[in-house]
């Protein structure tokens, strides 16, 4: 027997429901926010991510699924949506569109080679938006709030939204300036990856897992030191419209985020249910100028983030919330013999057109089968069609919650059930 690959999963009838009612409320509220969907490649030139995620990071060192196609082109397996998104924006030339700022949406697997864990898999599932064309600080505000929607429709409580400025490019040099001083007299004590990274990106030395408790991480200078006024008062209009939106918020200095193109503001959402796990961030996102023009597209602000399905449905169970997943089905049709297991292959098929959920014995099953499988379907109604009354033209319906059970004229049986179904 040949296994699925490790950090992979199969999605099964009964779950995949929820996976869909999640995916549908996420694109409604999109279409409430005015954003419009966009589908890209699964797999994309390697060099897009080496230009945009940042070659010192972790995704791009460790976790990249890269490999040589046949013309000797190397590809890979897109770990994350913004990068591919914003090719598309410049590729396409959307910038160009009357319509601006433009607002996108997507969801699709990404590829990361990780140790799978609770939460964490080498394939998974983000929903995101971007926002493309747009300085104003009220739309990080509207960004932030449309990923705090989708949770809070959802019945999600137990959340927290910690928030930061990375700054513009004067005051990130500062700050990197500032990094680099503190960390050079000790970096022999840290990880090798620290050390590569302190010259490359000292600012990617925060985000280190395996040096996380040394104490030069609890007393590294905070990027808050070293914003200019520009960057301080574009960070005070992004805390001052959440606070007008009646969204709370925390500043953290050390939230810095995996990826390189991210300045000014950063963002991610936790759940704070208790027993979620390790793992306890949900969404990710924040602000990335620079990183069109660095794809080859004209100076363009954007905003964007990405939240993660399979945490959105731990964080669900976590907090007991079970999502009102429609299974039933409207009419089963229950035959009894040859004439009326032919004619009910037509009756399905006009319950079907006509919008309901049908369903009919495929296994020759006796009544009392039929109805068992009726009642694991769930069915609303059960049509018992024998030969008899096919003879008579008439169809027993019974409704399964009642009890009660008429006798219909073949010909007014859809019209029938469409009424007693709504």
């Amino acid at each position: 027997m040949v296994n699925i690959p490790r950090g992979t999963q199969d999605i099964l009838p009964g779950n995949v429901e929820k996976w869909q009612y999640i995916e549908e409320k996420a694109r409604d509220i999109c279409k409430r926010f005015n954003y419009k969907e966009i589908r890209t490649p699964i797999f994309e030139h390697t060099e897009l991510f080496l230009r945009s995620v940042g070659e010192t990071t972790d995704i791009v060192t460790k976790e990249m699924y890269t490999f040589e196609d046949r013309g000797e082109r190397s590809l890979t397996l897109r770990p994350e949506g913004t990068a591919a998104v914003v090719r598309s924006y410049v590729e396409n030339k959307m910038y160009g569109n009357p319509a601006q700022p433009t607002k996108l949406y997507y969801c699709g697997p990404m590829f990361r080679y990780e140790r799978p864990q609770a939460g964490r898999f080498r394939q998974f599932v983000q929903f995101g938006v971007e926002a493309l064309g747009s300085n104003d600080p009220a739309i990080d505000a509207e960004v932030i709030a449309l990923a705090m929607e989708i949770y809070k429709s959802l019945g999600l409580k137990k959340l927290k939204l910690v928030i930061n400025s990375l700054g513009d490019v004067s005051s990130r040099r500062a700050h990197r300036d500032a990094l680099i001083a503190h960390f050079s007299p000790r970096i022999d004590e840290f990880c090798s990856d620290c050390k590569s990274r302190l010259e490359k990106n000292p600012m990617r030395i925060l985000d280190c897992k395996k040096d996380r408790d040394h104490e030069l991480m609890q007393s590294a200078p905070s990027i808050l030191e070293y914003l200019n006024e520009d960057s301080s008062v574009y960070f005070d209009k992004v805390k001052s419209y959440l606070t007008e939106l009646q969204i709370d918020f925390e500043v953290d200095s050390g939230l810095v985020r995996g990826l390189d193109y991210y300045n000014h503001t950063a963002f991610e959402i936790m759940s704070d249910a208790e027993g979620f796990g390790a793992i306890t961030t949900l969404c990710g996102g924040g602000r990335y100028n620079g990183l069109v023009e660095g794809l080859g597209g004209p100076e363009t602000p954007g905003i964007g983030f990405a939240l993660s399905i399979e945490r959105l449905l731990a964080a669900l169970q976590a907090e007991g919330i079970e999502l009102p997943i429609e299974e039933q089905v409207d009419c089963y049709i229950a035959a009894i013999g040859d004439a009326a297991s032919a004619k009910s292959v037509l009756l399905v098929n006009e319950l079907r057109k006509a919008g309901l959920v049908a369903e009919k014995d495929y296994l020759y099953k006796k009544v009392k089968g039929q109805f068992k499988a009726a009642d694991r379907l769930q069915a609303k109604f059960v049509a018992i069609l024998g030969d008899e009354e096919l003879e008579r033209n008439v169809i027993n319906v019974k409704n399964m919650e009642t009890g009660n059970q008429e006798e219909v004229q073949i010909e007014q049986f859809i019209a029938y059930i469409v009424e007693k179904s709504h």
